[in-house]
């Protein structure tokens, strides 16, 4: 990774001192185009150039991707400045004391005159116009020409880019910041690449600026040396020709090499990581390439009245190259197999002890005692079956798929008793008694066999222990005894039942929207988030739930919510719709044969509920106040007349009023979960009702 800081991270305001640096340094490059200046300061400025060329270069070579150097325009501008800046500068030494010698632009201009001149000024001027056009012609108008598509196809492709980002946001596989961030890139790839394409000419104009100053200071220096200063034209000709080649050549190398960074960065495009790295890497993969290569060139080595050795060393070194390659990615690919191993069992290791570990809670676990999970070690296997199909039913029941049960042991609790945990938190336990039976009452008599009296866990119904050698005895009295896994697995059953809201998470939720038809996708579309949050439809659904009432028929609950919630905002008034809607459903679960049995709240109780209801000024009801001594009457009246009828074995429903079956349901639940309660209105057309008495 490089470490050239990102432009979307945000950076903090610079130091005054470096402002001010900045500003002085800019003032200086125009104050250089007016002012004259000593040799000594213009070899400083030019190795400046040279140097910040350089790194601009080596900049653009290892920068992971072009938004990354998106302060180049500027740099550029900058640098092109200076570089004009300075050739004006030895343009004035240049004219004004040429006619000195060679030294008279400094030592920098000299040294470059004789380093590539070789003393021969006509072979620097072949040389300076040689940069020129590959500067020009080839690396500027190339790099000129990349930058000018890549603006306009990125400025083209904005509208998508932006199109995806909230299609993104609105699916939810990224939040509001990640949204802003690449908005934020895209604003910025956009702004880059329109500066690249004017700052590209900024290359092309120095180049042409170096030339045309170059050219005046050929001719413009042998006429002052001939007529001001009296030199022989070839004399004039010979100095001011190699100053003026020297000082093109010192600007025009930097300009070059500028504009190969330019180049670079440009036709980058969407290659990640450095450049060298990246060219080298995707090069490397291709090793047949490189080994046909390399025959190739060995075959043009043996070829008669050319050089051997060139073509037969570069072929050596890249066959050598493509039979290296492969040993080393199977080496390399082999060490990460090996750490990737090693890693994993590293992770299984610190997993075991992890504290993070400990937070990760089974939605619903069934923790068994240490004799408890000895016992039912041989049928483990029965007992995930019996397991699985119990979260079938469920998911038939009720409409959606309960998390795993996990299985555990835990020396912690009772040996021989359980424990029923959701999210954690234990709900339910029961101790049991291992190889024994449990009979349930038939009556007020046990089986004629030695028994204990207990309570069954799941209902709370009387019943009996009997030893397992009595089971031969039970049959012949035609007794049913019922097995510790039976047992365990029913409580298991009527525990999960009573928290399915609990069970209901939002995942699930959005899971059960997302197996919908796209009928009923458009109606989620159209109700949430505009009338109600998908928090607020998890809610109903839980509302639901937590009365036993199956939300299979998804679509159905849908257009209830879709029919109240443009006019309706508090749940419980919309949970109460979706109950009218779905009271076909309701009843066909409630009713046994076909026949719905239910215990009335009689004509004393219907009043005291209706008069503790207050209501607005539209009658929609906003308090529910009523005497607590009438609910501890209530409460007791409750209890004697369900438990009596409770002990018939027969499902029935409370029925009440619509305005008071929740606050009614609100005040039974506790006594008996099960219970349904349901309104008048409730009542599905063409069931028969059967009326088992009422509470008075």
């Amino acid at each position: 990774m490089t470490n050239i800081t990102s432009p979307l991270k945000p950076i903090g305001r610079a130091p005054v001192s470096r402002d001010m640096g900045f500003a002085v340094g800019i003032a200086i490059i125009l104050g250089i185009l007016f002012l004259p200046i000593p040799p000594i300061l213009t070899d400083i400025g030019l190795a400046i150039s040279v140097a910040l060329s350089v790194v601009i270069l080596m900049v653009a070579l290892w920068i992971e991707k072009p938004l990354h150097f998106s302060s180049f325009p500027t740099v550029l501008l900058i640098a092109t400045m200076l570089r004009l800046a300075l050739n004006i500068a030895t343009t004035r030494l240049i004219l004004s004391h040429g006619h000195e010698g060679t030294h008279a632009a400094g030592s920098m201009i000299e040294g470059f005159a004789y380093l590539v001149m070789s003393g021969d000024f006509v072979i620097g001027l072949i040389i300076f116009v040689i940069l020129v056009t590959v500067n020009f012609i080839v690396i500027t108008k190339g790099a000129s020409r990349i930058a000018e598509v890549g603006a306009r196809f990125t400025l083209d492709a904005i509208p998508g880019k932006q199109m995806a980002i909230d299609a993104d946001l609105a699916a939810g596989t990224i939040d509001d910041k990640e949204a802003q961030l690449r908005r934020r890139e895209l604003e910025e790839e956009s702004a880059f690449f329109g500066a690249m394409d004017g700052a590209s000419k900024f290359v092309r104009g120095d180049a042409i600026a170096g030339l045309i100053i170059t050219s005046v200071n050929v001719f413009g220096g042998i006429v002052i040396g001939a007529t001001r200063h009296d030199m022989p034209l070839s004399e004039a000709a010979d100095v001011y020709v190699k100053l003026s080649v020297g000082d093109g050549l010192v600007t025009q190398i930097p300009a070059l090499i500028v504009s190969l960074a330019a180049g670079l960065l440009v036709s980058k495009g969407g290659t990640q990581g450095a450049t060298n790295a990246a060219v080298i890497g995707q090069i490397s993969a291709q090793p047949r390439a490189l080994t046909l290569a390399g025959f190739l060139l060995l075959v043009i080595a043996v070829v008669p009245g050319l050089p051997f050795l060139p073509f037969a060393l570069l072929s050596a070194l890249l066959l050598g190259v493509g039979i290296a390659i492969p040993r080393k990615e199977a080496a390399r690919r082999a060490a990460m197999e090996v750490v990737r191993q090693q890693e994993e069992e590293q992770a299984k290791l610190a997993g075991r002890d992890s504290v993070k570990d400990t937070l990760r809670t089974a939605e619903i676990e069934l923790v068994l005692g240490k004799q408890l999970a000895v016992s039912m070690l041989s049928s483990h296997s029965d007992l995930a079956h019996r397991v699985s199909r119990m979260r079938r039913k469920f998911a038939e029941q009720y409409g959606f798929v309960v998390p795993e049960v996990r299985l555990s042991d835990n020396i912690a609790i009772d040996p021989k008793s359980y424990q029923i945990r959701i999210h954690g938190t234990v709900v339910a336990s029961h101790a049991l008694r291992i190889g024994d039976l449990l009979v349930l009452a038939d009556g007020d008599s046990p089986p004629d066999v030695p028994v204990d009296e207990t309570r069954e866990p799941a209902y709370g119904m009387k019943a009996w222990w009997v030893a397992g050698n009595y089971q031969a005895e039970l049959k012949r009295q035609s007794v049913s005894g019922i097995d510790n896994m039976s047992v365990m697995l029913t409580h298991l059953s009527e525990t999960v039942r009573n928290n399915l809201p609990q069970l209901l998470s939002y995942k699930d939720m959005r899971a059960l929207l997302d197996r919908l038809d796209p009928e009923y996708k458009r109606l989620v579309d159209d109700i949430c988030p505009s009338n109600i949050s998908f928090s607020g439809l998890q809610g109903i659904l839980k509302r639901l739930l937590s009365e036993r009432v199956s939300v299979r028929n998804l679509g159905l609950i849908l257009e209830a919510i879709a029919e109240i919630v443009p006019h309706v905002r508090r749940a419980e008034q919309i949970v109460e719709h979706v109950r009218l809607r779905m009271s076909q459903q309701i009843c066909g679960d409630i009713s046994e044969g076909g026949v719905l049995k239910v215990l009335r709240l009689g004509p004393r109780w219907d009043l005291v509920f209706h008069q503790s209801l207050k209501r607005d000024g539209a009658g929609d009801v906003v308090e529910f106040d009523v005497d607590p001594q009438l609910v501890e009457q209530f409460a007791t009246a409750v209890s004697a007349a369900v438990r009596e009828r409770l002990t018939l074995g027969k499902r029935f429903a409370l029925l009440v009023t619509p305005d008071a079956r929740p606050y009614v349901r609100m005040l039974v639940e506790r006594m008996f979960p099960t219970l349904p309660v349901l309104s008048h209105a409730e009542i599905a057309k063409g069931v028969e009702v059967e009326t088992l008495g009422s509470l008075s």
